[in-house]
């Protein structure tokens, strides 16, 4: 079983700032690939970002590259998704993931993944 559990959401201004963090137990991140998706009211949860069990290999979604990047740290079991140039269209809760298999990179796909955190809320003010 894959405990995630996401943190460091707020309010930030446009062209701000923020950084969110996963964090789980034992030596997930060292197995595991993790996805961040974002989902805002009215809408469908939409991926974000993913970092390989590695975390040598990461891929955006295009409305995220270029602002956001996605970053690993071992040693502390948590994965970072470091959000720059925010614009208000990027509020949403956000939530990080993980697949089922191990050593296993999923695709963009929310079915794709299996375990999810409880999502934290990130506001964007204009």
């Amino acid at each position: 079983q894959v405990q995630l559990v996401e943190s460091g959401g707020g309010l930030v201004q446009a062209g701000g700032s923020l950084r969110v963090s996963c964090g789980t137990s034992g030596r997930t991140f060292s197995t595991y690939a993790v996805g961040w998706f974002r989902q805002a009211p009215g809408r469908e949860r939409e991926f974000v970002a993913a970092i390989g069990w590695s975390g040598n290999s990461a891929y955006y979604a295009d409305s995220v590259k270029g602002r956001f990047t996605v970053s690993s740290d071992s040693a502390k079991n948590t994965v970072y998704l470091q959000m720059n140039s925010l614009k208000p269209e990027d509020t949403a809760v956000y939530y990080c993931a993980a697949p089922r298999l191990m050593h296993y990179m999923p695709t963009r796909a929310y079915s794709d993944y299996h375990y999810w955190g409880q999502g934290t809320q990130v506001t964007v003010s204009s």
